[in-house]
């Protein structure tokens, strides 16, 4: 086996040994003079900070996040280099029943909370606890895996302790800030540090629209989800991913931004899905070879590769070849710069680009589109069928927006979406969120209603027959109630 040493980003989930019996731990240093003190910003903060416990009691989705196994490891390594945050506590396969851990924070009295999209993601149960002990039932109410964010709600519980949301757009390398969280199941541990750097794109194919806030506070499996805190006390970050070549925490970690955090958030609660902006165009960065090419003063910017057919950046009039100097008054140092821009622009929003083409600088305005949503993605906004033929069958639907709708050429009033497979049965049957059905047991289904009158008398033993789309394919699936709607 090379001996070389494979350094990779992940989220933090290790199973690592905990401390043993004669471990002898270092004693604490008296505070210096002139270092900020956080004991006030920790008692007002740490009620509203609480440990997530997700259980899974069958077998993952397929649109499950995850690190792939890298290739070369054996099995044992492959474990080894999972994604971090959210894994199980301990290792089994993924068809056995596991339980991970994270951390989150309630954002407002009537106890919605924020956490990672991975500590919840394909959950059967999901529970939070709170610094008095109470431990409550969360129901998931969107997630959104591009941004990595989860939005849960308990309910039942009276007001709870709320954090302060801050502005991490005001942050800059050098300022403390602190962290709550579960590392290994240690609730309300705190760690601080300072911010290392803002704007850090990872260029990675699960969030390549994110522009990581870089910290070297202590982060390890259970952080994630917890919340980043500034010295006024408010939260500017979602704890995230480390980058480590052994997979503990190496003085580097990552938290997405809370305002980008928060954008999410407010999309799942009004429309029930995040939608992002979309420019049309492949980049590349611009290297040395680009420079001399282009006889540029110095490598700053992003090259046009490719420009997609119909899209917004061929209606405004980009072409390979151009070189993105700036995005909405914003400059774009590096390639990665622009895609988390571009992201977090509305649809439908115009925007100047300033371009150098032809060694001329030229400024485009550019109707930004929409880029296609994630199927994977789920929300429940109140427009679900929660009715007892449709809990029968594990199944929530909601209606079908119209982006989703555009996508599968399917015409208004036809159709609900499925947000989400609660039943092993349909899950065993291949059915996804995202997953449009179209008729029940032949009947059509074009809205919750009529999915709630069409399953209204399902009961054990019944087998209901469904018409499902997906993708450009329709096709029947079958579903036998189990007995006394107990899943074996």
């Amino acid at each position: 086996m090379s001996n070389r040493l494979f350094s990779s980003l992940m989220c933090c989930a290790l199973v690592m040994g905990l401390a043993s019996p004669g471990m002898v731990w270092a004693q604490a240093a008296p505070a210096s003079a002139g270092l900020p003190d956080f004991t006030g910003i920790v008692q007002k903060n740490a009620p509203a900070v609480v440990q997530v416990e997700a259980k899974y009691t069958a077998r993952r989705p397929k649109g499950a996040r995850g690190m792939p196994p890298m290739q070369g490891m054996d099995p044992g390594q492959a474990e080894i280099f999972r994604r971090f945050f959210g894994m199980p506590m301990m290792p089994s396969p993924e068809d056995q029943a596991r339980t991970s851990l994270g951390s989150g924070f309630i954002i407002s009295s009537d106890g919605y909370i924020i956490t990672n999209n991975h500590v919840v993601d394909g959950a059967d149960t999901v529970t939070v606890r709170l610094q008095d002990r109470r431990t409550l039932t969360a129901k998931v109410i969107g997630t959104d895996s591009t941004y990595d964010i989860a939005l849960l709600k308990v309910t039942g519980s009276g007001s709870l302790p709320a954090v302060i949301i801050g502005n991490s757009q005001s942050l800059k390398p050098g300022q403390w800030v602190l962290a709550i969280g579960s590392p290994f199941g240690f609730d309300y541990t705190v760690t601080q540090g300072i911010v290392s750097a803002v704007g850090r794109n990872l260029g990675s194919q699960d969030q390549p629209a994110t522009s990581f806030i870089q910290t070297d506070v202590p982060i390890n499996r259970g952080n994630s989800g917890g919340p980043l805190f500034n010295l006024q006390g408010q939260v500017v970050g979602v704890n995230s991913q480390i980058y480590s070549s052994s997979g503990g925490y190496q003085g580097v970690a990552f938290s997405i931004p809370i305002d980008l955090a928060m954008n999410v958030v407010d999309q799942l609660k009004t429309k029930g899905y995040v939608t992002r902006g979309q420019l049309g165009v492949e980049i590349k960065p611009v290297d040395d070879d680009v420079v001399k090419a282009l006889k540029l003063d110095r490598a700053q910017g992003a090259i046009v590769v490719t420009v997609s057919p119909g899209s917004a950046a061929q209606k405004a009039g980009l072409q390979p070849g151009d070189v993105i100097r700036a995005y909405n008054g914003r400059t774009i140092d590096q390639g990665a710069d622009l895609p988390p821009l571009v992201s977090m622009t509305k649809p439908g929003t115009t925007v100047p680009i300033q371009i150098l083409r032809d060694g001329k600088d030229k400024t485009l305005d550019v109707t930004i589109g929409t880029m296609p949503r994630d199927k994977n993605a789920m929300a429940d906004i109140g427009t679900s069928a929660p009715s007892k033929g449709a809990d029968a069958l594990g199944l929530t639907v909601q209606g079908v927006d119209p982006s989703t709708r555009s996508q599968l050429g399917l015409q208004p009033g036809e159709g609900v979406a499925i947000s989400n497979v609660a039943g092993q049965v349909a899950a065993q049957a291949g059915l996804q969120p995202g997953d449009v059905i179209l008729m029940v047991n032949q009947k059509k289904v074009g809205s919750v209603d009529a999915f709630r009158v069409a399953t209204a008398d399902v009961k054990a033993g019944d087998t209901v027959l469904l018409l499902v789309r997906r993708g450009d394919t329709s096709n029947f699936i079958a579903l036998t109630v189990p007995d006394d709607n107990k899943e074996g």
